[in-house]
């Protein structure tokens, strides 16, 4: 992976940093160009989720359909590249499955992950990939995301932003808000600053009045 910090414009971008940027640039910044992270309870339960399609190679799934384990994939288009944790080939075609542990929220951060393993796909295979799958741990269901034109506006242009930001050698300010609550970063992070105002070093503070 190139250095974002080289001044090349067209950094390829790892997928998973986009859903990182879409849920909170600063968190993205911090774990991709800073090289931060902490580890949680939420971060492990993720890794053991993850244990099984981490192993790679394929296997057979529902339906008699063939499943491909850690399948590394890339768009030189979009200067993009990660790997999908599952892809299922159908008779309908290839379908990206990305594995949660947590909840799914529709519309979230997770759809502009899968629509980027989606668009990537399309371009490797040069196939139709209508949609991918989120599986979320928490309710052990499956999710369909329909990767249309608008999710792919939205999908190329959060790819855009990102690849702006890691150019900028300050990260994005912190937000203090419900998403810093149980963020492994927080740390690191330290968000409680943007709601204590600025500290002025130089100015000597004046006795309060009596």
């Amino acid at each position: 992976m190139d250095d974002p910090a080289s001044g090349d414009a067209r950094w390829s971008v790892p997928i998973s940093a986009i859903e990182h940027y879409a849920y909170c640039p600063r968190q993205a910044v911090l774990i991709w160009q800073e090289a931060y992270f902490e580890s949680n309870a939420d971060t492990v339960r993720g890794d053991i989720a993850h244990a099984a399609v981490d192993r790679g190679g394929t296997l057979t799934g529902r339906r008699g359909a063939r499943v491909w384990r850690s399948l590394p994939v890339y768009s030189n288009i979009l200067a993009i590249h990660g790997v999908c944790d599952t892809v299922e080939w159908t008779d309908a075609g290839p379908i990206p499955v990305e594995h949660k542990s947590g909840r799914y929220a529709p519309g979230g951060p997770a759809d502009l992950q899968v629509a980027a393993q989606v668009l990537c796909l399309r371009e490797m295979l040069e196939q139709p990939v209508p949609h991918g799958l989120v599986f979320a741990g928490k309710s052990r269901r499956r999710y369909e995301v329909q990767v249309n034109e608008a999710l792919v506006a939205s999908t190329t242009e959060t790819i855009e932003a990102l690849r702006h930001q890691m150019m900028v050698p300050i990260p994005p300010p912190p937000v203090n808000d419900h998403r810093c609550k149980r963020c492994s970063l927080r740390p690191g992070c330290m968000p409680e600053i943007s709601s204590s105002g600025e500290i002025d070093l130089f100015t000597p503070r004046r006795p309060r009045d009596l």
